[in-house]
């Protein structure tokens, strides 16, 4: 488990330098992330992955996002409102539509 929280953190303090547009080139963000080069390409291709739009700014040295993103780690609990919808599905499961405000209309939890 602590390797995978170590990847978390690594993602969140990545996340941030981002945001600050202070990640600076790829040898001073995997310094300053205490990783290896290699290990920082992989991260950066899992959040691409997962559809964070990361380009490199040459004019600032640093890695951007093209467009505003979150980045949540953790479970959260809270009241559904709106159009969300609670239904039961056939096997008397809890399902929950709600509207998601990115690039799916709905996201269909069961």
């Amino acid at each position: 488990m602590k390797k995978i929280e170590r990847q978390i953190e690594v993602i969140e303090r990545l996340n941030r330098l981002i945001r600050l547009g202070k990640t600076g080139t790829p040898d001073q963000l995997s310094e300053k992330l205490e990783i290896s080069k290699a290990s920082l390409f992989q991260i950066l291709g899992v959040m691409k992955q997962l559809n964070a739009p990361i380009v490199f700014d040459i004019t600032l040295q640093s890695y951007v996002y093209e467009e505003s993103v979150n980045f949540t780690y953790g479970f959260y609990t809270r009241k559904l409102y709106g159009e969300e919808v609670l239904e039961v599905s056939s096997y008397n499961a809890q399902s929950i539509m709600m509207q998601v405000d990115f690039k799916y209309p709905s996201l269909r939890i069961v």
